[in-house]
């Protein structure tokens, strides 16, 4: 069963990854590089200040600091406990697979991209959907894009893909549960 799976995981990788093309390997490039979205988080945060005020701002940035380091963290927990080569570490795909990467890495199951962005996206999109409705939305298609990014450029299958965003996704949610708590209890809105 888990290797039925892994095979049409891999099968599934393969047709993604040859859909790039070398017209489109430097954007791509950028959007999996981790300081491209420095100044959308930077925006967040000023929306996030705008809403909410400095002392909330401060409480944001913690647990946002938090949040992505639980989820990196956890992320790496499950690299090392799966051992998952990447795609590009595969003896057998290597010769057919679009590997544009600065460096392939050794493990890859779960993505840690795709966590921390899908965490900061739910967070943020929860803390600001009543002033910016369809701000969500934008945030979670920004995720997904970061996310097929690490198939694109050879370092990621599908499936950790899928479940890089689903424990981000959880990790947003949960943090945005703590951080509405956090805020009523020390006052800060």
């Amino acid at each position: 069963m888990i290797e039925q799976l892994l095979e049409y995981d891999t099968k599934l990788f393969l047709f993604l990854n040859k859909l790039g093309s070398p017209t489109w390997d430097n954007l791509w490039l950028v959007i999996t590089h981790e300081a491209t979205f420095v100044p959308l988080y930077a925006i967040l945060l000023f929306l996030l200040y705008k809403k909410f005020g400095l002392k909330a701002l401060l409480v944001f940035v913690v647990l946002v600091a938090l949040m992505i380091t639980f989820t990196d963290q956890i992320t790496n927990v499950f690299k090392r406990g799966f051992q998952r080569p990447r795609p590009c570490g595969e003896v057998d795909l290597i010769d057919h697979i679009r590997f544009i990467a600065v460096r392939c890495g050794k493990y890859g199951f779960f993505s840690g991209h795709s966590s921390n962005s899908m965490a900061a996206a739910v967070f943020a999109g929860l803390m600001l959907r009543p002033y910016y409705k369809n701000l969500i939305f934008i945030l979670l298609f920004w995720s997904a894009v970061v996310a097929y990014s690490r198939i694109y450029v050879g370092v990621h299958y599908p499936l950790d893909i899928f479940c890089g965003l689903t424990f981000g996704a959880i990790a947003g949610f949960l943090f945005y549960k703590l951080a509405n708590y956090l805020l009523v209890r020390f006052k800060a809105i």
